[in-house]
């Protein structure tokens, strides 16, 4: 048996082997950029947060878990969290059945059906500062918005929406930004359904509701499944709309957890506070996300 320094390669597994070298080297670049891009600020956000580190006070020193205590102590920690579960859910819930309203409507055949099916998803390429502009002025303004005008027309008192009702206001607004996006995904999933099974499901007897109920609500699981998989991670982080109509309030009523850690950070120059929120927010984000991966993972699998 030849010794180990002589022996030599199958035909063709010296190139292999070499080419993988070289993917390895093409790639490693940019791995090890992603690697510096997540971990570098992960790192400096947990060694703030062990800090006393406030703008203004001069100088910084460690005081170990002091500032996840008192965040979690803190009761605007837990009205942030409420909010924010309210914010999500509410915001969900009004997507998935708008959202599948509105592409069981544009679903059927219609004069300019491209046009409507063009306008209903508008609002989703409308950046989130300007939608939450227009909605606070020209639409919820208890002077001279939309509403209040309507509201006036019937002999009835103004609504005062971000004073009396400002999480419902905030909630209506990135509504009206999400619902496009479900509808669109859920249209998607209606032009695929089978028509030999509707038109059976017809022969047979079955009406609207049933319809509906057996053969529609079964196809569109898996869309919806998806739709609240991709909304509850883009929801967590709502800020722009809370920063532009209430900046939080009135008190912590629309306060959120991202608008929480800005407040903490850049109102009151708590820098190692805002960087212990920025670490639980993380976490309850990999908690949520975890959970809706291995949903999404055994709904496909069914």
């Amino acid at each position: 048996m030849p010794p180990l320094s002589t022996r030599r390669m199958p035909p063709g597994a010296e190139r292999i082997h070499t080419g993988r070298i070289g993917r390895l080297l093409c790639t490693l670049p940019s791995v090890v950029v992603m690697l510096l891009w997540m971990v570098v600020p992960l790192a400096m956000t947990l060694w703030f947060s062990l800090l006393h580190y406030n703008l203004m006070d001069e100088g910084r020193r460690f005081i170990g878990l002091r500032n996840f205590v008192y965040l979690l102590t803190d009761p605007s920690l837990t009205d942030a969290l409420l909010n924010t579960v309210s914010l999500v859910a509410g915001v969900l819930v009004a997507s998935i059945v708008f959202g599948m309203l509105i592409a069981l409507l544009i679903n059927q055949p219609m004069y300019g059906r491209s046009v409507v099916r063009l306008l209903v998803i508008s609002p989703f390429f409308v950046m989130p500062t300007v939608s939450a502009l227009i909605w606070k002025n020209m639409l919820m303004n208890p002077v001279s918005g939309l509403f209040a005008w309507v509201a006036h027309q019937f002999g009835l008192p103004a609504f005062d929406w971000f004073a009396d009702a400002p999480l419902v206001a905030i909630g209506v607004i990135v509504a009206w930004q999400w619902i496009p996006f479900a509808a669109l995904i859920l249209l998607t999933a209606l032009q695929s359904l089978d028509r030999e099974q509707m038109e059976a499901a017809e022969i047979d007897g079955a009406g609207s509701i049933t319809l509906f109920r057996r053969v529609i609500m079964p196809h569109l699981a898996r869309p919806v499944t998806v739709v609240i998989l991709i909304e509850t991670m883009f929801l967590l982080s709502v800020f722009a709309e809370i920063l532009v109509t209430t900046g939080g309030g009135p008190g912590d009523e629309s306060t959120n957890l991202p608008f929480l850690i800005y407040k903490t950070a850049l109102l009151d120059f708590d820098v190692g506070g805002a960087s212990a929120g920025g670490l639980i927010a993380v976490v309850l984000a990999n908690i949520v996300a975890i959970f809706l991966v291995r949903t999404v993972a055994r709904s496909l699998d069914q």
